[in-house]
């Protein structure tokens, strides 16, 4: 049982994902900033192949620091199921999980059914952040900027070839539609690209975005809340490669992230708008990093995508950007587990018989 005054919090890593690894490294820096003095911490590791150690020591996966090992020495892990209040009584679960079967509104949904509290959107603003067509769909019937884009299945490569190689307006982005961290993104600058760019985005999912490319500088901002969000102020990455892929996020120390990004305040606030109705037209909540285009040659933004759970490693963007808009890593966490509380206090008055 959780110590009194403690909040017992469950952090859950890993998972079955293209972006497992993303995760362990986000797991390590969350569960390393929770204050032993509010927390007690639970961590469930989800191994690649979806399995649950709710035994032995989960936290082997991420080969943490002495300092983890050292927090975490008086719980011992369990697994989550719908059955979790008769089995560990969480106050709050902390998903930090990326990409497929984290991020998309699967684990949302088991939350749901265990009537647990849980960091960041629900089912449907985590389904439809993960899945990039229906997410640029519903931002364009809000009346928000995108960039032009093009949909198909992995079943339909050949047609899609055959009907648009020589019509697309290189260069294109190609990229499966329910995935982050760049994985399985390529830039294709010719038609003869395009197929081979079309099978590695198929690897990773049924469903393929092929984006018009342009010359942009890419914005961040990082959401905040719920019904009234706040947005940080923007920053700007500066990848060290011809585009922000997973080795310029995660491997490539060369890339830079200027914070705050050099904008004009017009800019600054056009961004912060933005990402905050971006956050709100999708029913997000908890938190979100909003990524945007500011093309250059007309000073007009476009919508990238959101990332309802974004990384929470060291040289993440979200942590950063509060940090520098005055909130520090560990309140951050605070908030976020207040902001879960807060969400699910409001879900209880619901009536559920009628």
């Amino acid at each position: 049982m959780n110590k009194p005054g403690k909040i017992r919090i469950a952090v859950v890593f890993g998972g079955r994902s293209g972006e497992h690894e993303v995760s362990l490294r986000s797991a390590e820096s969350v569960l390393l900033a929770l204050d032993p003095a509010k927390y007690d911490v639970v961590p469930v590791a989800i191994t690649h192949e979806g399995h649950w150690l709710s035994s032995g020591n989960p936290m082997k996966l991420i080969s943490p620091r002495e300092a983890i090992q050292k927090q975490l020495s008086d719980g011992k892990p369990a697994a989550i199921s719908a059955e979790v209040q008769n089995a560990a009584p969480f106050d709050v679960v902390f998903p930090v999980l990326h990409g497929t079967y984290g991020e998309d509104g699967t684990i949302q949904g088991l939350m749901e059914l265990a009537d647990l509290p849980y960091v960041g959107a629900g089912v449907l603003g985590s389904a439809v952040g993960m899945d990039k067509d229906v997410m640029k769909r519903l931002l364009r019937d809000a009346g928000l900027p995108i960039v032009d884009y093009w949909c198909l299945l992995a079943g339909g490569i050949e047609p899609f070839v055959r009907d648009y190689s020589s019509k697309l307006p290189y260069p294109v982005f190609v990229k499966p539609a329910n995935l982050g961290s760049s994985v399985g993104i390529t830039k294709v600058h010719h038609a003869i690209e395009l197929p081979a760019a079309l099978r590695d985005a198929a690897q990773f999912d049924r469903k393929i975005v092929v984006e018009r490319g342009i010359d942009a500088r890419e914005i961040e901002v990082a959401v905040l809340g719920n019904d009234n969000p706040e947005v940080s102020v923007p920053g700007e990455v500066i990848p060290a490669r011809e585009f922000y892929d997973y080795q310029a996020k995660y491997l490539n120390d060369d890339s830079r992230i200027l914070i705050p990004a050099p904008l004009t305040e017009d800019q600054a606030r056009e961004a912060r708008d933005l990402g905050r109705k971006v956050f709100q037209v999708l029913e997000c909540s908890g938190l979100g990093r909003v990524d945007l285009f500011l093309e250059k040659s007309t000073g007009k933004y476009f919508v990238n995508e959101i990332n309802t759970l974004p990384g929470f490693t060291s040289i993440s963007q979200y942590p950063k950007l509060w940090a520098a808009s005055g909130v520090s890593y560990p309140e951050l966490l605070d908030r976020l587990v207040a902001l879960a509380l807060e969400r699910h206090a409001e879900k209880k008055k619901l009536r559920t018989r009628y």
